[in-house]
């Protein structure tokens, strides 16, 4: 055997270049095609300069998160904006976690919030020339690198069984040192080609380990995207590379595959930090050109004053089922996640606010490092801004496909309406003060539900909407039943509410609210509780947008039918109304 130069205080390896490349192909003997083989299938790629190359790696747990949207979006306006390419690669080495049909719920997730990837794995297969882009369909490029490691002595089997890993630990800890498997505590790292050839005739299952060449009392530099200048103390961890199995493990599998797709720049959690120096190491072992990597915050919730951590068991909104099935428009979770991601957007939307959100130049230079703020009372103000933005025909279209999907009795009601339908939502709209009170999906059904007549009526609504000043009763009765007398549909807004206000003083209601608040004892009320009793009987409700606009949408029949239903209903008292 021959010894190596030290390198990290550790013998690199004591096998010589001829046993190395014995054990290399001993250990991997169908692995044909070389690192220098996988270069030319996998060529780098021809971009603009500039053009970042991102990619999503999500594992298919069936769990579709916010985090993977806020990553995603990200990803995605780096790549796209730059010129360059957007990856969904599925990270499936645990096979034991991966629940049947999750790759397409995220596909399809995704696809609902306008993420579009130019390459990687789709419902219907691979897209792109750089796949297969599940990591369980790319053993062979693993089983490649790794048994160059193996030549080039940066890689070794170990056939050390869990409880002897286990004694291992105890043995540690019991001497004050830090876990792992490093330096002197790593027996197998410098096992003689007779030993291990032996250990593999009687078929011990192995792992293959990284040989690491690191030091305690060493560090490196890189400069991550989000954070600037970090310096970090050299890996000295001999970690898992293959599996027993064959499957690589996360920290080998990302490097091979964000080298040969060619990605330039990695978004990852912060939590990612702490197994950075593996990876840096692996890149400078294999001498390939490391990504620039970008640590995003930790997405946070405010709860009793106090940040914490968004949890998959305490926090439903953690789950993009979650903004789905309520109805959020994707362009305001996007919106949105662009207030959270980057601290300038919301002054650019302000100086710019009929622009696209793909104007918006995103950086990694603006993301904070620390805690972001999920906020889901801001997302339905961004919300409300969203739909307010919109043509009634986009925000039509919109809830008619979402109600098409997660309510279809209701979708196919609206869609039989769909000329109403707009209309309705066109109320209010435009203007240099349009609504604002139009949120989700499902908020925006029960607040124009009265619109509908399968869905109006009174029961204890009715009562709970009449002013407190007019209840059920002759008098509330016969209000109605004048005003429907008097009105003229085509009549203006002006002449419409005069007409109101005489109604009103007629029965002894103040014309302004003020006068009553003046004089109390000589009204019976004012013409806000005469407008009130309208409301009550047009729509079921103490408030709603302008009654006037209201009963232009709902036409003359539906109103005068209202108003009829509504005094007779009235005019049997409180326990009949």
């Amino acid at each position: 055997m021959a010894t190596e130069a030290k390198s990290g205080g550790y013998l690199a390896c004591r096998l010589s270049p001829g046993e190395r490349e014995a054990l290399a192909g001993r250990l991997f003997p169908h692995s044909e095609v070389t690192p220098a083989g996988y270069e030319a299938i996998y060529p780098p790629r021809a971009l603009p300069p500039g053009a970042m190359v991102t990619r999503l790696g999500p594992s298919p747990t069936g769990f579709v998160h916010l985090g993977n949207l806020y990553g995603a979006l990200a990803d995605e306006r780096l790549a796209h904006q730059s010129g360059g390419v957007f990856i969904l690669r599925v990270e499936d080495t645990d096979e034991k976690r991966e629940v049947p049909g999750a790759v397409e719920l995220l596909i399809d997730a995704l696809a609902y919030f306008g993420l579009r990837f130019d390459e990687g794995e789709t419902a219907q297969g691979d897209k792109g020339d750089y796949g297969p882009y599940r990591q369980r369909r790319r053993a062979a490029i693993y089983q490649a690198i790794a048994k160059y490691l193996v030549e080039r002595g940066r890689a070794y089997p170990c056939f050390c069984t869990e409880a002897e890993l286990a004694a291992l630990r105890e043995r540690q800890a019991a001497a004050g040192e830090n876990p792992g498997y490093y330096g002197s505590w790593a027996a197998h790292r410098d096992l003689p080609l007779t030993e291990i050839n032996e250990r593999l005739e009687r078929g011990e299952p192995f792992v293959i380990r990284l040989r690491s060449l690191g030091e305690p009392d060493r560090a490196f530099t890189l400069s991550d995207g989000i954070r600037g200048r970090l310096t970090m103390p050299e890996n000295r961890q001999d970690f898992v590379l293959l599996k027993a199995d064959g499957i690589p493990t996360y920290h080998f599998a990302h490097v091979v595959d964000d080298h040969f797709m060619r990605v330039t720049h990695i978004l990852r959690g912060e939590e990612w930090l702490a197994t950075l120096p593996y990876h840096w190491e692996l890149f400078q072992a294999l001498d390939w050109r490391p990504p620039v990597f970008c640590h995003t915050a930790v997405l946070m919730k405010m709860e009793d004053g106090v940040k914490r951590k968004l949890s998959k068991r305490k926090d439903p909104e953690l789950g993009l089922d979650y903004y789905r099935q309520l109805g959020y428009h994707p362009a305001a979770a996007r919106a949105y996640l662009l207030t959270v991601l980057n601290s300038h957007y919301e002054e650019w939307r302000l100086a710019n606010p009929l622009a696209p959100l793909e104007d918006f130049p995103f950086t990694t230079a603006k993301m904070g490092s620390s805690g972001a703020l999920f906020d889901l009372d801001k997302l339905r103000n961004v919300s409300k801004d969203t739909f307010a933005a919109m043509t009634a025909g986009e925000a039509a279209d919109f809830l008619l496909a979402w109600a098409g999907q997660w309510e279809p009795g209701t979708g196919a009601v609206l869609a039989a309406e769909r000329a109403y339908l707009e209309a309705v939502l066109n109320i209010g709209r435009g203007g240099d003060n349009p609504r604002k009170d139009l949120i989700y999906g499902r908020q925006i059904l029960d607040f124009i539900s009265f619109f509908f007549d399968p869905w109006f009526g009174a029961g204890g609504d009715w009562l709970a909407a009449l002013p407190e000043r007019l209840p059920p009763g002759e008098t509330a009765a016969v209000l109605l039943e004048e005003y429907a007398a008097g009105w003229d549909f085509a009549e203006d807004r002006q002449v419409w509410f005069g007409k109101v206000r005489e109604l009103g003083e007629r029965w002894g209601f103040a014309a302004r609210p003020k006068d009553y608040q003046k004089n109390p004892t000589q009204y019976k009320g004012h013409v806000g509780d005469v407008s009130g009793l309208l409301r009550a009987a047009l729509t079921g409700r103490r408030d709603s947008p302008d009654l006037w606009e209201i009963q232009r949408v709902m036409g003359e029949k539906r109103c005068r039918s209202r108003l009829a239903a509504a005094a007779a209903r009235l005019r049997q008292g409180p326990e009949q109304a």
